[in-house]
């Protein structure tokens, strides 16, 4: 490939978002070979199955989120990735963990290691704030106080330390201002009897 065509092929990749997918690849460049020619040129990287990230892009420490967002649009953050990005738990997920409503369908992806969950439709959108996973990059995340009810709804899962723990951190930064938010995320969701118990503990 001569300079000039290069140099096409650069102009077409910066018209793409940082990262991007297969499909909106095409629609920016002529051929697949030119998408081809890009990764081996160490133009772009594959961070899954379809989905690149520009090497000029700015760099960040939430590609795997990033890749995940792109296969899977509908989806929201949640569990213990939302519970780390929060800082409300030391562990780091060893997958990313992202829910869709409870009859749609569940992507399937191999890498980045993923975790599925599905919610009830009606309280999907409970709590849902956007988290920049770079710059001019964000991925919708359930917010803190939602984190905090779904881990302890779904202790068994989580196992009861984490899930313990991260109400006591939550609490201890937001304060008794944090309480109203939490039985109002838990009434919503049916799990009021499992909360305030709980938070009765830790503000003991």
């Amino acid at each position: 490939m001569d300079a000039t065509e290069n140099s096409r092929l650069e102009q077409r990749l910066a018209s793409l978002s940082p990262t991007f997918t297969t499909a909106q690849a095409r629609q920016a460049l002529p051929s697949p070979p030119d998408l081809a020619h890009l990764v081996t040129e160490v133009e772009i990287d594959e961070l899954s199955r379809g989905v690149y990230r520009r090497a000029d892009a700015p760099e960040t420490a939430h590609a795997d989120l990033l890749a995940v967002r792109a296969r899977a649009p509908r989806a929201v953050v949640c569990g213990e990735s939302a519970l780390a990005l929060h800082e409300l738990i030391d562990d780091i997920p060893a997958a990313v963990h992202i829910v869709v409503p409870r009859g749609t369908r569940r992507p399937t992806i191999s890498y980045p290691p993923t975790v599925v969950t599905q919610y009830a439709a009606k309280t999907f959108d409970l709590g849902i704030e956007r988290f920049e996973a770079a710059p001019g990059e964000t991925i919708p995340m359930y917010n803190a106080a939602r984190s905090v009810v779904d881990a302890m709804r779904h202790r068994s899962r989580l196992g009861e330390t984490l899930a313990l723990s991260a109400p006591g951190r939550y609490l201890r930064r937001s304060g008794r201002g944090g309480v109203g938010e939490l039985h109002y995320i838990a009434r919503e969701l049916d799990a009021l009897s499992v909360v305030r118990p709980a938070v009765e503990a830790v503000l003991a």
